[in-house]
């Protein structure tokens, strides 16, 4: 059992199988809050006709041959019950088969709902917690060692993601090439937290030696996790300082609290020790490894390493994927992010009025959780849960074809449809349902200290057009 057995990562597997549990949490509660509303049977992309038209695909998922609202709620709770039986560590005490069962159970619940999630899914993040969430399960119990080879595929999967990131935006924007990408990113990204405003306005050197750092850490860095100790420790470190920076800066949902938890992997307990003296670890016996525990993580390390061939190719590939999946079950996925960044933010605002369209008209803003709406209002810290209809908001007003989904929910907001209300800050009708609604684009500047000291706003806006005309319910349509 020498050679199966990793000495000294009692630490990691603990970080590693709550943390990753935790991070289900997250996701199984916006589930339960969301999906129903964006993709149940009265959604905004209907699961149940998304199953209809895929039926030939033979997509894993529970809903397979029925889907219904009540059955997707189950699974969620479900999935947050077991998520908080494995953070408290229960199921780890009992025989490394209860822990695999757990995390299994978990790894097919959020399968299911990823793969009906369309393009409210359609983030790398779901593949990374699937594919963490897999792994998790080979970690084993209490009981017995820590395995190699599941450790190594862990640090496999930060390779991935950080080094992927970090050709990506060499191969990508002029930004990341000419160290100036940071004079946009906090203001334009997806969604800002309320520290992006002060990231924003650092001096520009040091949003230079901020990239610089930046591309060490996602090229340079990630290689020496296959190290030997202490040199993976100090990797690993290096990487959970960059994560938790871009946690300080930004709402990414689980992506940067999942990626320091992956980076645990290469820390053993001497570096543990070496922090907190006081730190103590049980070891299990290694001659308590059942052989069937042994012939199961050796099997799936041997599948892992032959589905690794397509994102390693994809790495050096000059038409690199960026958060591509090459199976459907999301397992050794490609990852990557921001192989480009936008100069200036655009916003969609959906207004609606109970007057007749003209220049009298009274037009009144629906607010959402996380996105720019008012200028006063600051931005919030909403990860690790993730505002699925903010995020799309965010695309759209990139130019992204919301075709499917925008023009129902419109709709919706004109027959004041509760459940998708419920998606959003603020309804300026109360409940009431307005006679017509219409979305314009603004552009969208983070404000100048002297702007916010005189005027109290943390952006500034100035209209840039309109995305869809004042609209009405039409009639005999039930969104």
């Amino acid at each position: 059992m020498e050679y199966f057995s990793a000495e000294g990562y009692e630490f990691a597997r603990q970080v590693l199988q709550r943390g990753i549990a935790a991070a289900y949490l997250p996701a199984f509660l916006a589930a339960a809050a969301q999906f129903p509303a964006l993709l149940g049977e009265r959604g905004l992309l209907p699961a149940p006709e998304y199953l209809d038209r895929a039926r030939q695909r033979r997509i894993p998922t529970l809903f397979r041959l029925y889907y219904s609202d009540r059955l997707l709620r189950s699974a969620a709770w479900t999935g947050v019950l077991v998520s908080a039986l494995l953070v408290a560590g229960f199921p780890q005490q009992g025989p490394p088969w209860l822990p695999m069962l757990a995390f299994g159970l978990l790894f097919f619940l959020y399968l299911s709902i990823v793969n009906i999630g369309q393009v409210f899914y359609g983030f790398g993040w779901e593949s990374l917690l699937l594919e963490a969430g897999f792994l998790a399960a080979f970690l084993g119990s209490d009981q017995v060692p820590v395995p190699v080879t599941v450790l190594f595929l862990f640090r496999w999967v930060v390779f991935r993601l950080e080094f992927g990131a970090g050709l990506i935006k060499m191969r990508g924007d002029t930004v990341w090439r000419d160290l100036t990408a940071l004079y946009y990113h906090h203001e334009t990204q997806p969604m800002p937290n309320p520290a992006s405003w002060f990231f924003h306005h650092l001096p520009k050197p040091l949003h230079k030696a901020e990239v610089l750092g930046n591309h060490f850490a996602q090229l340079v860095v990630p290689i020496f996790l296959f190290f030997p100790q202490p040199v993976a420790s100090a990797a690993a470190a290096l990487v959970i300082l960059t994560q938790f920076w871009l946690v300080l800066s930004g709402n990414f949902a689980w992506l940067n609290v999942l990626t320091i938890l992956l980076a645990f992997s290469a820390v053993d307990d001497g570096a543990v020790r070496a922090l907190l003296p006081w730190a103590s670890f049980a070891v299990p016996d290694p001659r308590n490894v059942p052989w069937w525990f042994i012939a199961v993580v050796l099997a799936m390390t041997a599948a892992m390493l032959c589905w690794a061939w397509a994102p390693l190719r994809n790495l050096f590939s000059r038409n690199q994927l960026m958060n591509a999946s090459f199976n459907r079950w999301h397992l050794s996925n490609a990852y990557g992010a921001f192989g480009s960044i936008t100069r200036r933010r655009h916003e969609v605002i959906i207004e609606g009025t109970l007057d007749d369209p003209g220049p009298e008209a009274l037009w009144l803003e629906y607010q959402f959780h996380g996105k720019p709406g008012d200028p006063r209002r600051l931005p919030r810290q909403f990860a690790p849960y993730h505002l699925r209809l903010d995020w799309m908001m965010w695309f759209l007003g990139l130019g992204a074809s919301g075709r499917g989904w925008f023009p129902v929910l419109l709709q919706k907001l004109l027959a004041a449809d509760a459940p998708t209300l419920k998606l959003l800050r603020q309804d300026p009708f109360n409940g009431r349902p307005p006679r017509w609604v219409r979305a314009r684009v603004f552009t969208y500047r983070f404000s100048t200290p002297a702007e916010l000291r005189r005027d109290h706003v943390w952006w500034i806006r100035e209209p840039a057009g309109v995305l869809v005309d004042p609209v009405r319910l039409e009639p005999g349509r039930q969104p």
